[in-house]
């Protein structure tokens, strides 16, 4: 049985949504699990801090570390590696979650949101990866998963919201590049994208209600990010998969369970 029992396991953006649901599904097998994500204390709409999510994968039986982050800071990622170093004494996966969202046109997004998202998308994702891969190295079964879509050129991807396209691309070039890069170290590199919108609070609060209402649970990425991260790195690098057609491929058949609501018309997600 394919089990993540006592891998070390360090995600961003954790306190809730996509990252959490994967901590959860992590802590069943008794994985130990770097929760890292801004949000410590709780905030006034969206629920989850790093410290209630710690809460609940111990008590499914895992192991957790808290850690405040904002990874768009060097100093304090570079503080982040280090308590998981002296805590764990190594890593054997990083799944780079957080991502910041700005569906607005060129002519409208203000470049403030734009450097937002860049340097949550694109930069830490690439910073994470840097300050881990030493760590990596050394590790049994290693890899880095990121949440980001297949790379598409096709220009109806770009031409309503070319900034958020470019930071999500730019999260899949790192997937591209560094499954080339490492592929000597036995590090695997992959992407990972919903076939159909999640029920997440960046979906809640950026789309109107009936998209919310024709999602899917966050857990059908956390079973899809299992089944990767218990595979073997040296076999699967450099791929791009989308949750539900990774699952069927994998034997998956029951897909209603995944449904927010299983009678309604499910609405596909951007890039696929």
């Amino acid at each position: 049985m394919r089990s993540l029992k006592n891998k070390v396991i360090f995600i961003t953006g954790a306190s809730r949504g996509i990252g959490r649901e994967i901590a959860l599904r992590a802590a069943k097998d008794g994985a130990k699990i770097i929760v890292a994500a801004k949000t410590a204390t709780p905030h006034p709409v969206l629920e989850g801090t790093i410290y209630s999510v710690a809460e609940e994968i111990t008590m499914l039986g895992g192991e957790a570390l808290p850690i405040m982050l904002d990874v768009r800071d060097e100093a304090q990622l570079e503080s982040a590696v280090k308590q998981t170093i002296e805590a764990y004494g190594g890593i054997d996966i990083l799944v780079n979650n957080a991502s910041a969202i700005n569906l607005s046109s060129t002519a409208d997004i203000p470049m403030k949101r734009f450097d937002l998202i860049f340097s949550v998308n694109v930069r830490a994702t690439f910073m994470c990866s840097k300050y881990f891969v030493p760590y990596l190295k050394g590790a049994e079964n290693p890899h880095i998963l990121n949440l980001s879509p297949p790379l598409n050129m096709n220009a109806k991807w770009f031409k309503n919201h070319l900034a958020y396209t470019m930071s999500k691309y730019g999260m899949s070039m790192c997937t591209l590049g560094m499954a080339e890069e490492f592929k000597q170290d036995g590090i695997a590199v992959n992407s990972l994208w919903p076939k159909t919108i999640i029920a997440t609070a960046a979906v809640e609060n950026n789309f109107p209600k009936q998209f919310y209402q024709a999602s899917r649970k966050p857990s059908i990425m956390a079973d899809a990010a299992h089944l990767i991260l218990t595979g073997r790195s040296k076999e699967v690098t450099g791929q791009f998969f989308v949750d539900e057609d990774f699952l069927r491929s994998q034997g998956a058949v029951d897909f209603a369970k995944y449904a927010l609501n299983p009678e309604g018309k499910l609405i596909p997600d951007l890039f696929v």
